[in-house]
């Protein structure tokens, strides 16, 4: 998304906003870490929500950039390249420098980097579990390569099939990529018949193979936002209340039904993950359509959304690992954790501006030039 505050919209921005502020509190419980409560509870449902949300959103965005350039342009492979060249100038500068100071952090603390090599081609979680070595970038995975799969899909079947109709032929690429990823957790459901939560997290939920759909369904809501621009205005509220129902059936009612990861390993393996997409796309056509004009509350969100892929590169595997490792949270009090906490969240915000401020917007404003 351009960074040029005249484009910006507010919704968007929020649900950004939103989605890494729910990041951030998951990993808050590394410095709590109560063994039990609702709280807890919570947060680490924060964590699952807040990635979920960036992918439907960044499908959305990146859906209605590709859809225009493809309906207006003889799409080819020039323009291919050139859609993601801009996508890496906005993505790769960021994760590789974190990256390489993620590296000297786990080296300097004696830690092992498994498979260092995949981190630098998207491909570290790519079919399999993934080590604990930046586990956060497991997310970046599944964005580059829906970045990649997406124009390539619609260039090798558009040589094939020679759409007469390339409005129809993209919502068909799309819904066709959906299902093929969804095929794929099928596979998994066939081949792990039980799991526990911890085995789904890290073995599913996790790695890219498994999780493109979510991506691709905000890639539909583009299309239906776009082709269906009357009803997407039109059923915004009966929308959001939709999401939300299956949102407290997911999050509430499935725990008081008890269906389980073990009990109910198909629900889990193959259903719940694109249900969780599904009733975050039911969210976009409300955000996607909501304006601010109060100033002072327009603008920490606004700043929070501009500094929102810093934070998620930065927070927790660089910053939250520092602080925990020069603090010792057994021996301290309530209140010292509390201190901890503020002055963690207080810095991370400083130090991500300034790694906005004075490098990932130099390179867009490159990647503007260009």
């Amino acid at each position: 998304m351009t960074n040029n505050t005249t484009h910006r919209v507010f919704g968007l921005d929020l649900m950004r906003a939103i989605a890494i502020t729910m990041v951030l509190c998951s990993h808050i419980l590394w410095i709590y870490n109560p063994n039990d409560g609702i709280i807890r509870h919570l947060f680490a449902l924060f964590g699952f929500l807040g990635v979920e949300f960036f992918f439907v959103l960044s499908g959305f965005l990146i859906g209605r950039i590709l859809y225009k350039i493809y309906l207006k342009e003889d799409f080819t492979s020039k323009i291919a390249f050139g859609f993601l060249k801009r996508r890496w100038f906005r993505t790769l500068p960021n994760y590789y420098l974190v990256l390489l100071i993620n590296s000297i952090i786990t080296m300097s603390l004696g830690y092992s980097m498994p498979n260092f090599g995949l981190y630098f081609v998207f491909l570290h979680n790519g079919f399999f579990k993934m080590s604990t070595f930046f586990p956060e970038s497991w997310s970046l995975s599944v964005e580059e390569w829906a970045y990649f799969i997406l124009p390539f899909s619609l260039l090798l079947f558009s040589l094939f099939f020679k759409p007469k109709n390339k409005n129809r032929f993209f919502l068909i690429i799309t819904l066709f990529l959906t299902t093929l990823f969804v095929f794929f957790k099928i596979s998994y459901q066939f081949h792990n018949q039980t799991t526990t939560l911890e085995e789904w997290n890290v073995s599913l939920k996790s790695v890219m193979i498994y999780r493109l759909d979510a991506i691709f369904i905000g890639v539909i809501c583009a299309w239906i936002s776009i082709n269906y621009s009357n009803n997407w205005r039109k059923f915004k509220v009966s929308s959001v209340l939709i999401g939300s129902f299956i949102m407290l059936f997911m999050y509430f009612g499935m725990g008081y039904l008890r269906i389980l990861p073990e009990t109910c390993p198909y629900v889990w393996n193959v259903i719940y993950l694109p249900l969780a997409s599904l009733s975050i796309a039911f969210f976009v056509p409300f955000f996607s359509q909501l304006e601010m004009s109060i100033s002072f509350i327009k603008r920490p969100i606004v700043f929070i959304s501009k500094i929102s892929y810093s934070i998620y590169l930065l927070h927790y595997s660089v910053l939250l690992q520092l602080f925990m490792f020069f603090f010792d949270k057994e021996k301290a009090s309530l209140l010292q954790l509390h201190f901890l906490t503020a002055v963690y969240l207080t810095t991370t915000i400083v130090i991500c501006y300034l790694f906005y401020r004075f490098y990932e917007k130099p390179m867009m404003d490159l990647r503007d030039k260009n």
